[in-house]
């Protein structure tokens, strides 16, 4: 951790900084409209109906996609960057869970299921899971092609070839593993419908101590993406 105090700043009267503050939320009101009206964009996206039938390797046995839904009719599934022959998680997929648990007491009880799917087979990450203290629902997607339909991860032969199709468009990744986001409803007939996916600095939005850092003098203090993280049973302090 770092406690450097913050670089030298501008200081001004109390009248001039309420002057300041009152053209700043000027701004924050715009951003507040536009992010209102970017989640109704999203509402509004079109569906594509899911044809696969998706079998999942869970703590109590083969899960379908339909029953991750848990009788509710929105499932959120995080995608977990987690490949077989894995020591431990991704450490920024981790910092995105962590933040699960206690978020999805409320949207359980609001009509939304929430499961993370990884790779690895399931045995491989329950230790860590463990280690990590995390309750929602964890399963493998080890025995399906789930994780490649939907644009997380990707063939060693595939990334060879160049350009893949990632979040939208083409373009050249390092990795075989991606992290994701993507979203499905279930209609009264039982027919699932992909309703949304979000990749990279879209997942943002799930990670609620980056927007505790943005309310700070420091912010995000970062040299690169998530450069100070660490995974939160390894802080020294």
């Amino acid at each position: 951790m770092t406690t450097e105090a913050p670089a030298q700043h501008q200081v001004v009267s109390l009248s001039e900084w309420i002057a300041a503050g009152k053209d700043l939320l000027q701004k924050e009101k715009e951003f507040t409209r536009a992010r209102d009206a970017l989640s109704a964009a999203r509402r509004d996206l079109p569906w594509v109906k899911v044809e696969s039938d998706y079998v999942f390797e869970g703590p109590d046995g083969p899960v379908s996609l339909s029953e991750l839904f848990d009788g509710r009719s929105q499932l959120i599934v995080y995608h977990y960057m987690y490949a077989p022959g894995w020591d431990e998680g991704c450490i920024g997929c981790s910092f995105v869970c962590d933040h699960v648990d206690s978020a999805r007491q409320h949207f359980e009880h609001h009509d939304v299921a929430y499961v993370a799917v990884s790779r690895a087979p399931l045995a491989e990450f329950q230790e860590f899971k463990k280690r990590m203290g995390w309750s929602f629902r964890w399963v493998s997607s080890a025995k399906n092609s789930f994780n490649y339909d939907y644009g997380v991860s990707y063939r060693k032969e595939e990334l060879e070839k160049g350009p893949v199709l990632h979040n939208f468009t083409m373009q050249k990744l390092s990795g075989e593993e991606q992290p994701g986001l993507s979203v499905f409803t279930k209609d009264a007939d039982g027919n699932i419908y992909r309703t949304y996916s979000s990749y990279e600095r879209g997942l943002d939005l799930l990670i609620g101590a980056y927007n505790y850092l943005d309310l700070t003098p420091k912010g995000r203090n970062e040299t690169g993406p998530m450069s100070w993280l660490n995974f939160h049973d390894r802080y020294e302090d």
